[in-house]
C-alpha cells in the first residue's frame, strides 16, 4: 500500500554504519530524535548495521543514548528498508515477508553517519544517485574531509600552514616496515599515529619514542590500511564551526571554541574523553583570545570551508601557536552532533540553539540540488 506524500518534509535519519564509529553515530541520532520539532518534519529513523544492513529503527532518544555508561548499536534487522528511485521521486520501501511495502517519499536524507561507508563520500554517491537531497558535503568534499592525507594536501595547496607528517601507505607497510618507520625519523617527538580514514579520535596512539612507533602504527592499521604520522604540535587546539550560507549567501563561522583535557589519564582528546569520561575535557566557547585573534580563526575556519569546497556544516580545527601563528589541523565534514558535541555548542554560544541548528541544515539541503553544483 502506497502512502500519500504529507505536506511537512519527511526526513530519513541515517545513523550508525560500518565503520568503528558507529556508536557515535547512534549517539547523535538520538539528540536529533530527541530535538527535531515533529511539528515541521515526520522522521524516519532507518539504522544500518555494521554489516551495512538498512532498517526501520525506533524513534526513542533513551535508546540510542549513553545512558548508564551503555554503548548503543544496531545489532538486528527487524524491518528491512531500501532507497527506491523513480523519476523525480525517491521512495523508502520495505520488505514485510515476501512482500515489498512502500513507506511513502522522502523528500531530504540526514545522513548522520560519521566514519568510513558514510561520511567518506561512500553515502553521498548512493544519495545524488537516488537523487534525493541531503544535508552536509557532496562527495568529493566529504571524501577529501575524511582522508587527514589528501585533506592536508588541499589546504596547503590553498596556503594554509600545515605540520609535518608522513603517510604509510598498506603496500609500503607490507613491503617494508622498517623502511615505512624511517620515514618518520625527520620529524620530532611526540608524534601522533593516526588512521588516515577515521574520526572520533579512534585509533589514535600519542607516541613519544621510536621504541613505541611499530605498535603504534598497527592499532591504527587495525582501523586503516593507511597510517599518516603527524609530528606534535606545541599550541592551543582551537575549534570552529561554519555553517552555510542560504542561496548565494557566504558560509559563516561560529565563535571559537577551546578544548583542554585535564584531570584524567587521557593523554590527549581521544575517544574516551570525547563520548565516555565526562570530566576528562573541559570544553570552553568563546576561547580565551583577543578579538583580532578570533576575527582570524574565523575567517580562516570559513577558508577551509571553501578551500574543500564543503557543504551544510563543518567544524575545522586549528593549533594556535605560541608565537601567533595557526596551523590548521583538519576539517570534519559531518562532525559530531550530540546535544553536548563541540558543533552544536559552540553555534548555541554564538547564538543559534540545536533546534535551530537542525532545521537550519534540513532546509539547506532542501534548496540545494543533487548532481553537479
Amino acid at each position: 500500500m502506497s502512502q500519500e506524500t504529507p505536506t511537512k518534509p519527511r526526513v530519513a535519519l541515517l545513523f550508525g554504519g560500518r565503520s568503528s564509529e558507529h556508536p557515535v553515530s547512534c549517539v547523535t541520532a538520538g539528540g536529533v530524535i530527541q530535538a527535531i520539532d515533529p511539528e515541521r518534519f515526520e522522521v524516519i529513523p532507518v539504522g544500518i548495521t555494521r554489516e551495512g544492513d538498512w532498517t526501520l529503527v525506533e524513534d526513542d532518544p533513551r535508546q540510542w543514548s549513553l545512558n548508564g555508561g551503555q554503548i548503543p548499536e544496531i545489532k538486528e534487522v527487524t524491518t528491512p528498508v531500501a532507497l527506491s528511485s523513480h523519476g523525480q521521486q525517491t521512495r523508502l520501501i520495505a520488505r514485510d515477508g515476501e512482500k515489498i511495502v512502500d513507506l511513502g517519499q522522502i523528500d531530504v536524507v540526514f545522513p548522520l553517519l560519521h566514519g568510513p561507508f558514510g561520511e567518506d563520500g561512500s553515502i553521498q554517491g548512493l544519495l545524488e544517485i537516488s537523487g534525493v537531497p541531503y544535508v552536509g558535503s557532496g562527495i568529493a568534499a566529504s571524501a577529501v574531509g575524511m582522508d587527514k592525507h589528501f585533506m592536508k594536501v588541499v589546504f596547503a595547496a590553498a596556503g594554509f600552514a600545515v605540520g609535518p607528517y608522513t603517510v604509510i601507505s598498506n603496500k609500503e607497510w607490507l613491503r617494508d616496515p622498517e623502511g615505512s618507520m624511517s620515514q618518520c625519523e625527520s620529524l620530532e617527538y611526540p608524534l601522533f599515529v593516526k588512521p588516515a580514514r577515521a574520526g572520533s579520535s579512534v585509533g589514535i596512539t600519542k607516541v613519544d619514542s621510536p621504541s613505541e612507533l611499530r605498535a603504534a602504527i598497527e592499532v591504527a592499521r587495525a582501523e586503516d590500511p593507511k597510517v599518516i604520522v603527524e609530528q606534535g604540535i606545541e599550541g592551543r587546539e582551537i575549534e570552529c564551526g561554519v555553517l552555510e550560507g542560504n542561496g548565494a549567501s557566504e558560509a559563516k563561522a561560529s565563535l571559537p571554541g577551546e578544548i583542554a583535557v585535564e584531570g584524567t589519564d587521557n593523554a590527549f582528546y581521544d575517544f574516551q574523553a570525547k563520548y565516555v569520561d565526562g570530566a576528562a575535557a573541559k570544553l570552553s566557547c568563546p576561547a580565551a583570545l583577543s578579538d583580532e585573534a578570533i576575527s582570524t580563526v574565523r575567517e580562516l575556519a570559513v577558508k577551509a570551508f571553501d578551500a574543500v569546497n564543503a557543504e551544510g556544516l563543518s567544524r575545522v580545527d586549528f593549533f594556535y601557536t605560541p608565537n601567533g601563528d595557526w596551523v590548521i589541523n583538519e576539517i570534519n565534514t559531518m562532525p559530531g552532533f550530540t546535544p553536548s558535541s563541540m558543533y552544536p555548542h559552540m553555534w548555541q554560544k554564538t547564538g543559534i540553539d540545536y533546534h535551530e541548528l537542525i532545521e537550519s541544515l534540513i532546509g539547506l539541503a532542501l534548496e540545494r540540488p543533487t548532481g553537479l553544483r
